[in-house]
């Protein structure tokens, strides 16, 4: 990030545009910018964020292109754009916020006199011509720049150099070379760079970019039921007993332990009994079946209440101290509907959609069914509803929750969540919230704009490399809108790829999802590669919504098949490399194999905050079958490297010297993919 600009300068104030129309140098596609400015782009704080635009101007005459960027307090910082792409007028740049909160940026192009002249004297003095008159035009355009010192927009600083250039300009006793020589100098120049004379100011914006807390673009979270955690089957009685909010505590040590930064709860709230699903999502449930914790309420309360079998408020309290104190957050599933129960039924029926005979629709998704659920109405009552909503989130705030994974957001008013989303921004906008919308893309890119802080992904479903490459570049052109996130599997999804490759699949999907986007997360029983689907269905079977799933963990571990120490290694390479916190920077590279993925992510010295650049290059299996014996093609370019370069395996240690063609051999039962650091000059120095 420059420095903040020095009073007085010229971008501040910004100059008027010289008309109400196109302006005098256009300036066109400013990205980035979400639909026009109808809703604000964001980022997260110390982000590297890209500013691109087109512009341009008649004839030949040299222009140039600014970005100021102001933060929350009023302090502007000023970027030079680059011309990247001079015959498609591109000009490139990027700005870092370094704080939370509601930035502004507008784009300035003009007119640059002093580029013009230099480009003229270049060409014309070494060849003798119209000699005296270009270095009379190279007096004039320095004067005006000494003249904004003496008008304040000029720090004096720049008055020495000025001054001797103007003085070598008229001192006739030199050459003609002589003369511009010092007007031409490195220094000079690099202060006019600084600092330009400007013409025919034209400016795009403000533009709006929200700067969230890092959690937003980075984390790992692990989902769990907390009823099984804990939860006992008693064999003489032939009962259950539920896992308590204080058992569920006690597991907060392993998944800290795996590096996991998110401890997600399912819902944690009473019960209905009222067409209350069996295991297997049957309508005949057994003596016992707990239900599904998405059927939110009963007698004993509905969002705002804890199920009694859980515990109590104070024994919330106590898991979200105990996750603070192992450096986790706690994400509450957030799932606005009701069980038949709920006191919502009663008190409010104006909430729900009531059907000619007098009954309330309970939710569908033809062909599923879900008798135990109501869906909420907003178009009867929606400030009552509106206000019910916020106020239950507001009181899970309270008690220390920072993240919410709404579920089905997409079947609830955009509008809704635009002013739900709006209002927690100013209240409280170290709150993040995850939107479960795994439907139509228009959906899902909306939910972004208006203000989810993340969101689930097509990634479960996408394999090939192609696929992948293809689905990661329109995530990575979104990026200032929509933050994926990538799960494997979840509680409700387990696909034919995952359910047929056995541990293969999962280690390697495990890898892609970690190391592809900034943000991924598991749902529990993934590390003792839970893969057996219900029949007919693309879940697992036992599904846990439905009944208690104890798991013995440590059992698994001591056996050597758990893949916990391969999850445990992930989340550290992901905290260690900075490049793997990016999604931007994602860069594909070639196989001759079709079916190998290979992709890094590098971020240079500033971006990284360490004072060493950082590359981190990924080779993949994506079949869970196969083995590759390939050869790569790789942009060195976009390694940052030269022809012949090192690079570290993070999951194995091992060292290779590589050039522009290496090969590789993968195995699907042993190396499914290397997960590489590429060693950089600097940062051996640095070590």
């Amino acid at each position: 990030m420059p420095e903040p600009t020095a009073p007085g300068s010229p971008a501040t104030p910004p100059p008027p545009a010289l008309d109400a129309g196109i302006g005098r140098i256009p300036i066109m596609s400013v990205q980035p910018v979400v639909d026009g400015g109808r809703f604000p782009a964001s980022c997260v704080e110390g982000e590297t964020v890209p500013v691109r635009v087109n512009a341009f101007r008649e004839g030949h005459d040299a222009m140039g292109v600014q970005v100021v960027l102001t933060a929350p307090d009023g302090t502007e910082h000023v970027r030079r754009l680059a011309s990247t792409n001079p015959g498609l007028d591109l000009w490139e740049t990027t700005v870092r916020p370094e704080t939370t909160g509601h930035w502004t940026f507008r784009v300035e192009s003009f007119s640059s006199p002093y580029d013009t002249w230099a480009h003229t004297a270049e060409v014309k003095i070494p060849a003798g011509m119209d000699t005296e008159l270009v270095i009379a035009e190279g007096v004039q355009v320095l004067e005006r720049a000494l003249a904004e010192i003496e008008a304040g927009r000029r720090p004096e600083a720049d008055g020495p150099r000025l001054r001797a250039a103007i003085n070598s300009l008229q001192d006739t006793s030199l050459s003609p070379s002589g003369r511009v020589g010092p007007a031409l100098a490195a220094d000079l120049r690099g202060v006019m760079q600084e600092r330009p004379l400007r013409e025919g100011v034209t400016t795009a914006g403000p533009f709006e970019l929200i700067v969230h807390r890092r959690r937003a673009l980075f984390g790992s979270w692990y989902e769990f039921f907390p009823r099984s955690e804990g939860a006992r089957f008693d064999p003489e009685h032939g009962g259950w007993t539920s896992g308590t909010l204080a058992t569920a505590t006690g597991s907060l040590d392993r998944i800290a332990a795996m590096g996991f930064d998110v401890a997600y709860l399912t819902p944690i709230h009473p019960i209905g009994t009222t067409f209350r699903k069996g295991r297997n999502n049957t309508l005949d449930p057994r003596e016992g079946d707990p239900g599904s914790p998405y059927a939110i309420g009963a007698p004993e309360g509905g969002h705002d209440a804890i199920h009694p079998d859980l515990g109590t408020m104070d024994d919330f309290d106590a898991f979200v101290t105990r996750a603070k104190e192992l450096g986790l957050e706690v994400a509450m599933d957030i799932a606005l509907q009701c069980s038949p129960d709920h006191p919502w039924v009663t008190e409010h029926p104006e909430w729900f959609v009531i059907r000619p005979d007098g009954t309330i629709a309970y939710a569908e998704n033809p062909p599923k069914k879900y008798q135990d659920i109501y869906p909420l109405s907003f178009d009867t009552d929606y400030d009552g509803l509106y206000a019910a909503i916020r106020d239950m989130l507001e009181l899970w705030v309270e008690h220390g929750v920072t993240l919410f994974r709404v579920d089905n957001p997409h079947t609830k008013p955009v509008r809704f969540w635009e002013d739900l989303l709006a209002e927690f921004d100013r209240k409280h906008p170290e709150v993040i919230f995850l939107a479960e919308a795994f439907t139509r893309p228009t959906m899902m890119h909306t939910l972004g704009k208006v203000g989810f802080h993340q969101s689930y992904t097509y990634f479960t479903w996408r394999h090939t490399p192609q696929e992948l490459r293809e689905y990661l570049e329109e995530l990575a052109a979104s990026a200032h809108y929509m933050r994926p996130s990538f799960w494997p599997t979840t509680h409700d999804i387990l696909t034919p790829f995952m359910s047929e490759g056995g541990r293969s699949a999962f280690v390697l999907r495990a890898i892609l999802a970690a190391t592809l986007v900034p943000t991924w997360g598991i749902y529990t029983g993934y590390e003792l590669v839970e893969d057996v689907p219900r029949p007919g269905a693309q879940e697992q079977i036992d599904n846990e919504k439905y009944e208690y799933k104890p798991r013995d963990f440590a059992g698994a571990l001591t056996r050597g098949e758990s893949l916990e120490p391969l999850l445990t290694d992930l989340n550290r390479i992901r905290r260690e490399h900075p490049a793997l916190q990016s999604l931007t920077t994602i860069r594909f590279h070639e196989a001759d194999d079709p079916q190998v993925l290979v992709f890094s992510k590098h971020l240079d010295a500033e971006a990284t905050g360490t004072g060493v650049s950082d590359t981190v290059l990924v080779v993949s299996l994506t079949e869970h079958d196969r083995d590759a014996w390939t050869t790569l093609h790789l942009d060195l370019a976009a390694l940052g490297v030269g022809d012949q370069f090192e690079v570290e395996d993070l999951l194995t240690g091992e060292r290779f010297s590589w050039n522009h063609d290496p090969y590789v051999i993968l195995s699907a039962a042993d190396r499914p993919a290397h997960v590489l650091r590429v060693v950089h000059p600097e940062e051996e120095r640095h070590a």
